[in-house]
């Protein structure tokens, strides 16, 4: 497993769980950090089912949900699966308004979303 500085990776039932260390995501370095930690789990822990679980996440910047569409787009071409969870009202409000609500598959929480895996 690579070296994670800004993610918490857990296993629960074949399905990798990521959480994030950060409650505010908003600085440059921490989001390239974190799309360099997304991008290891791929390509260098070969992770193709994934949930990132947002019960930590405060506040994310639009840097941010740039690096969370990059992580889509590249389980995608892998053939994999991503789930997110957890997501607080304020930025669940974010994504309607980017229509990214209706990009990624988001669940309340985590059972939830485990659930959509097995279903």
């Amino acid at each position: 497993m690579s070296d994670q500085k800004r993610l918490k990776i857990s296993d629960a039932d074949g399905v990798t769980v990521v959480e994030f260390k950060d409650r505010k995501i908003l600085d440059d370095i921490q989001i390239q950090e974190i799309g360099q930690e997304f991008s290891d789990l791929v390509e260098v822990d070969g992770k193709r089912t994934i949930l990132l679980n947002f019960s930590h996440v405060e506040f994310l910047s639009s840097s941010a949900l740039g690096k969370l569409i990059s992580l889509d787009k590249h389980v995608k071409q892998k053939d994999g699966t991503l789930k997110m969870s957890n997501i607080r009202p304020e930025i669940m409000e974010v994504f309607a308004i980017t229509r990214l609500n209706k990009l990624f598959d988001i669940k309340d929480d985590v059972p939830d979303a485990l659930a959509a895996f097995r279903g």
